[in-house]
């Protein structure tokens, strides 16, 4: 009814009013705004930062420019904080270990996750409430408490070693908590949630029609999966990837309470950097690099997700 009163006596659609543009314009300005006040300052903050020289002052970086007399003004641009990163080992082993990490648990994830969310799509709607609210209820819990409790399980006279040794399967406790295991561990719990709800949310919209046509020309539910559910929630793969591969790489929690003392990643090597060692301009440029590093998958990733989209519709 609106599109019709806006057309003229030649059938053409009339041009947009002064409240329709301004109605547009407050759409779409909120978000670049949100965007700009949320990311585009707080990066421009952290990249000023990497062009400093620690300092023994608050905040504990030189300024970027200073009046020396004479209305002169002397800018002071300092590169070595991204040459040292790449000079000394510890930053690259620590990034390539967090990346491993990130990977192997996303793995871990996808592997755990998608039968878990495959099962509550094809349930009874009567019962998908309830188990939905069984992967998230671990949400309504601190994130550091849950953290702390597979501290309790994990130990030498924890509940799993006390489980193993009184079913007999092992003599001795198992050396867990404080290994590269422990912080599998509590990585996959912590963000297997991440990895179910988009493939739950994907595979709640594939229609089963297709599976019965499957059927009816002699497709096996094996390769019936195969063919068509697992090309068709793709889009629901690459969502849940993202969102547990980005976190992981930056994760400090649980590597720092799970891990050993020896395994770095760079979300505990920013810690160290920021707050023990006072050097800002170092850890704002580990920062800058892991934002360099994620940012590129991250958009290819949502090309092909948005790609993989298009192609199901």
């Amino acid at each position: 009814m609106v599109a019709d009163e806006r057309r003229g006596a030649n059938g053409m659609t009339a041009p947009p009013t002064h409240s329709h543009r301004l109605s547009r314009l407050v759409n779409i300005g909120i978000p670049y705004l949100w965007l700009g006040l949320f990311f585009l300052l707080p990066f421009a903050i952290v990249l000023r930062i990497t062009i400093a020289e620690p300092a023994l002052a608050q905040p504990p970086y030189t300024a970027l420019w200073e009046w020396i007399g004479d209305g002169m003004l002397q800018i002071q641009v300092n590169l070595q904080n991204f040459t040292l990163i790449w000079e000394d080992d510890i930053y690259l082993a620590a990034l390539l270990n967090s990346l491993w990490v990130a990977f192997i648990c996303t793995v871990f994830c996808l592997l755990l996750g998608y039968p878990m969310a495959y099962a509550i799509a094809t349930a009874p709607e009567r019962r998908r409430m309830i188990l939905l609210m069984l992967i998230i209820l671990p949400f309504w819990t601190s994130f550091l408490i849950r953290v702390y409790a597979w501290i309790g399980i994990l130990k030498t006279n924890g509940i799993l070693n006390n489980f193993l040794l009184w079913t007999g399967l092992i003599d001795t406790p198992l050396h867990i908590l404080h290994t590269q295991s422990a912080v599998y561990i509590g990585v996959v719990y912590s963000y297997l949630p991440f990895m179910i709800l988009p493939l739950y949310a994907n595979l709640t919209r594939l229609d089963p029609t297709l599976l019965e046509a499957a059927a009816d020309l002699g497709c096996r539910p094996i390769r019936a999966f195969l063919r068509v559910t697992l090309p068709l929630s793709m889009a629901g793969i690459v969502a849940g990837s993202m969102l547990v591969f980005i976190p992981v790489v930056g994760e400090f929690v649980i590597p720092d309470l799970l891990g050993s003392p020896g395994s770095l990643m760079i979300g505990k090597l920013l810690w160290t950097e920021f707050f023990s060692n006072k050097d800002w301009p170092l850890a704002a440029a580990l920062a800058i690099l892991l934002l360099a590093l994620l940012v590129v998958p991250f958009v290819l990733m949502q090309r092909l997700q948005t790609r993989m989209e298009e192609g199901s519709t």
